[in-house]
């Protein structure tokens, strides 16, 4: 079945489906609470890269966020937590959420993103090793998983460490 996904920033009348979302999509309230401090630091929270793939009748099916985070002192966007509802799932609603966000962040001028992540669904997006740019992250993981997308290789991509806002607890 295709679904053609209607994407869009996250409004203030989204925040209790976009919890419900990751409530429904995740075993434990981790993501959910992760989200709202985000929300709630200046240093991380970007207007305009908090998105949501909504159903024809409004509902929001899928979330995907990107952030500030750093590697060493360069800034860069750290993607996550991304989530859709179980009903939902295998249906592209996640894979709108994250390119509308994706393509946000670019519009705004951003180059640098990451992601730790499943290595069978990240590629899609562009996202190789993040090992591959000299970036690294904070704790020990498996290559695969630690993933950078550059938007425009031509542009200077910093390397070093990844610093995650204090939210991740990382």
């Amino acid at each position: 079945m295709t679904t053609t996904w209607i994407t869009r920033p996250e409004t203030d009348a989204d925040l209790v489906a976009i919890r419900e979302v990751n409530l429904a999509a995740f075993p434990t309230s981790l993501e959910a609470d992760l989200i709202e401090a985000l929300r709630a630091d200046p240093s991380a929270w970007l207007p305009g890269l908090s998105w949501v793939a909504e159903t024809r009748d409004g509902g929001i099916a899928g979330y995907a966020l990107l952030t500030r985070c750093h590697v060493d002192d360069s800034p860069a966007l750290a993607l996550g937590p991304c989530a859709v509802l179980p009903g939902s799932q295998r249906q592209g609603a996640g894979s709108a959420a994250i390119r509308a966000a994706l393509r946000a962040a670019r519009e705004q001028g951003e180059n640098l993103v990451l992601v730790l992540g499943h290595a069978e669904y990240y590629p899609r997006f562009g996202f190789t090793p993040a090992s591959g740019y000299g970036i690294r992250p904070p704790f020990d993981v498996e290559d695969q998983y630690m993933m950078a997308l550059a938007f425009d290789p031509a542009r200077p991509i910093p390397t070093g460490t990844i610093r995650y806002p204090a939210a991740f607890g990382v």
